[in-house]
């Protein structure tokens, strides 16, 4: 049962890891000190779509659920718990290029922002 409690709250922490990936700048215009948390965890988030990279934290919860006696999944996370709700059809790879391209340009938008912010305020 510990396995399968790990499994659900590290499939909750990759929840939170993604959502924070795609919205996390806009944190970022309010507290910047945490852009030394978002950029890297943006630029990862970018990699892992465009370039179809494995995410170590699917691999770690599917371990965990096979340990816990369940089975694990196939794909990554999104596949998994997020496409099916959204999308009813597979993921593709155009599909997680659109995807990785949108955090890329959403986060873009968010870190130029701030960067006009921070100069407005040095003409102050």
């Amino acid at each position: 049962m510990l396995y399968r409690i790990a499994a659900d709250g590290l499939m909750l922490f990759h929840l939170a890891f993604i959502v924070f990936v795609v919205f996390g700048g806009l944190l970022v215009l309010k507290w910047q000190h945490l852009i030394l948390w978002h950029l890297p965890a943006a630029v990862w988030g970018v990699a892992v779509e465009v370039f179809h990279l494995p995410c170590p934290l699917t691999h770690w919860e599917n371990l965990m659920r096979q340990a816990a006696g369940q089975g694990g999944y196939g794909g990554g996370f999104i596949e998994h718990y997020v496409w099916p709700i959204i999308y009813p059809a597979g993921l593709t790879p155009a599909i997680q290029l659109g995807l990785g391209s949108l955090v890329l340009v959403l986060n873009a938008a968010v870190y130029l922002r701030l960067i006009r912010l921070r100069k407005r305020r040095r003409q102050l």
